[in-house]
């Protein structure tokens, strides 16, 4: 694994764990998940699967540490990587058909993923929440959709840009 890579990946969690406490609650206690945009960020400038497990992993005991949501320690430690691995499976499948348009859209599918798991680990496994499924996603997940794929629209073409002006020696040991 390449220590530059790594190092990227642990700031796009550090920003995306700044934005998710900064960010007010929605409904119930819960806040949009700004954590996702940026895991998908990061799958999506460095695919390959051992990068997107330490991602993952990573990016769900974050979440889990700042969530306000009762019961969603333990639901982000189950959604982030089953999202990733979707997301990335996703990715790879269909970066060359959606070309330009692959981030975008797939954050939006990704968000709907990962928030459809959340809910059904906090509201049927855990049973912790009183609201129902269709509530909860109409409230929390629709918006934290349309705001994730705002952020991926503005962020990844900064960080396609960033990542074009490094030396090529840098980039062939991505």
């Amino acid at each position: 694994m390449n220590t530059r890579v790594l190092v990227m990946l642990s700031l796009l969690v550090g920003m995306g764990a700044v934005l998710h406490a900064v960010l007010p609650p929605f409904f119930l206690g819960m806040r949009p998940d700004m954590m996702l945009a940026m895991m998908f960020l990061g799958i999506i400038l460095f695919p390959k699967l051992p990068y997107v497990l330490i991602l993952s992993a990573a990016s769900g005991m974050i979440s889990a540490l700042t969530t306000t949501v009762p019961g969603g320690q333990l639901a982000n430690l189950i959604d982030k990587p089953i999202t990733a691995l979707i997301f990335f499976a996703l990715f790879l499948s269909l970066r060359n058909v959606l070309k330009h348009s692959a981030a975008p859209v797939l954050t939006a599918i990704g968000t709907l993923i990962s928030g459809t798991i959340f809910l059904s680990c906090v509201l049927f496994v855990i049973g912790m929440m009183e609201a129902s499924f269709g509530a909860m996603f109409l409230t929390i997940v629709l918006p934290t959709a349309v705001i994730n794929t705002a952020a991926i629209v503005v962020i990844y073409p900064v960080a396609q840009t960033i990542l074009k002006r490094t030396t090529p020696a840098q980039l062939m040991s991505v």
